[in-house]
């Protein structure tokens, strides 16, 4: 006689029956931790732990940088601040990865909602920071567009998940007025990189989706039509551009970023040895990689390029076997934001992309940056939760009517 098999709930869900603390919320936690990537879950505190490292290597040069007569702020101030926030984002983390995939769509079309709020309030009442009114304070600073990002990437995926239901339902116009608002908001502060990843995740979004290649054409005539618009009129932009492409502030400040990137050579100088950081702007934050790769060398920051890729690598391969339209589009809007900021602050350090302004995601210092960054893993890895018993049930079930149908 077969055994009867555990009950084992499906991933996302509460188990049967009320709870009764602690017994169930024990349970919970054991249903959780055998759903959730435990793979993705280490590699992500593996970059945090070295992004702990990265801000007490670079915390001296923006510490003096801020200090002033009346204030002198210690040479590890921003290292033990970013602990704090290190320590509030995994909490954030696990928390957010406690949920079920319905709280997650729930929650982020409400954070949508409310940060799109907040960034129509930047322009009145924002505060100013080196030339760019982003943050809005509350008590704390709180930059909306860094929480805007994950739950617009999760909100989208809902929008264009409308389309198995009806196809009929205008998700592409819907989804692009919502783009654009956004867009103009965050041109008007101005942060013109933050603007074109939304671009960007919206493509990725709209491609994964099926929409037909005729709109799709539109779309990219459209978007070639916005580009010429913008380096006409939006100054911001066309400065940027030109400052990377003919010299200026920011391509001096670029500049510096590669030279003190390649500076420590393969192995580098050593922790707290380097030189060339100290007369680097935004060291803890913007430009932390080139620290990274004085301080530690070339190969700790191939290091960290192998972390994000193996992050990227392991949400695609969780979803080969995933079904649903809507975990698919949200887990991977997700992973391309994450994966996109990462890879834009790499390139900008390399002097291969205009500066952007954008932190390294889990590893830059910041408080906005950091909590947005660790809800964004958080909802990854609540989406990509999956039962391993029905997961490996479904594998024998294929398995069984391939053999079947080879017969």
């Amino acid at each position: 006689m077969t055994p009867s098999r555990p009950f084992i709930p499906r991933a996302g869900t509460a188990p049967r029956g009320g709870p009764s603390f602690p017994q169930d919320r024990q349970r919970q936690l054991r249903v959780w931790w055998h759903e959730i990537d435990q793979v993705l879950l280490v590699l992500v505190l593996l970059l945090m732990a070295l992004g702990a490292l990265a801000v007490a290597a670079a915390s001296p040069s923006s510490a003096r940088d801020l200090s002033s007569a009346d204030v002198k702020l210690s040479d590890l101030h921003f290292f033990w601040l970013h602990l704090r926030w290190q320590a509030l984002g995994l909490a954030v983390l696990l928390g957010t990865s406690l949920l079920e995939r319905d709280l997650v769509r729930r929650g982020a079309i409400l954070l949508a909602a409310a940060m799109l709020f907040g960034l129509l309030l930047v322009p009145f009442f924002g505060v100013e920071k080196n030339g760019a009114r982003r943050w809005l304070d509350l008590g704390f600073s709180v930059q909306p567009s860094e929480f805007l990002k994950p739950a617009f990437a999760v909100t989208m995926a809902w929008v264009l998940s409308w389309k198995l239901r009806d196809p009929s339902l205008p998700v592409l116009w819907v989804s692009t007025a919502l783009l654009g608002v956004i867009a103009v908001l965050l041109m008007l502060q101005p942060n013109f990189g933050e603007a074109l990843l939304f671009v960007g995740l919206w493509l990725v979004l709209v491609v994964l989706a099926g929409l037909p290649l005729k709109r799709l054409m539109m779309v990219g005539g459209a978007a070639v039509v916005a580009v010429a618009c913008v380096l006409a009129f939006y100054e911001n932009g066309r400065n940027r551009l030109a400052s990377f492409l003919g010299g200026g502030s920011a391509y001096d400040q670029v500049d510096l970023a590669n030279r003190t990137l390649t500076g420590g050579g393969w192995t580098g100088s050593g922790f707290w040895l380097g030189t060339n950081k100290m007369r680097l702007p935004e060291a803890h934050t913007d430009y932390i990689f080139s620290v990274i790769g004085e301080e530690f060398g070339l190969l700790v920051c191939a290091l960290v390029v192998l972390l994000y890729l193996a992050i990227i690598l392991r949400v695609l391969v969780r979803l080969v076997e995933e079904d649903r339209m809507f975990n698919i589009l949200a887990a991977s809007g997700l992973i391309a934001l994450f994966g996109a900021q990462a890879f834009i602050n790499i390139l900008v350090n390399l002097q291969l992309f205009p500066s952007k302004g954008m932190t390294l995601p889990l590893v830059s210092y910041g408080g906005s940056s950091t909590i947005a960054q660790c809800f964004t893993i958080g909802m990854l890895l609540a989406v990509t939760r999956r039962n391993p018993f029905l997961s490996r049930e479904k594998f024998d079930l294929r398995g069984s009517i391939e053999k079947e149908a080879a017969s």
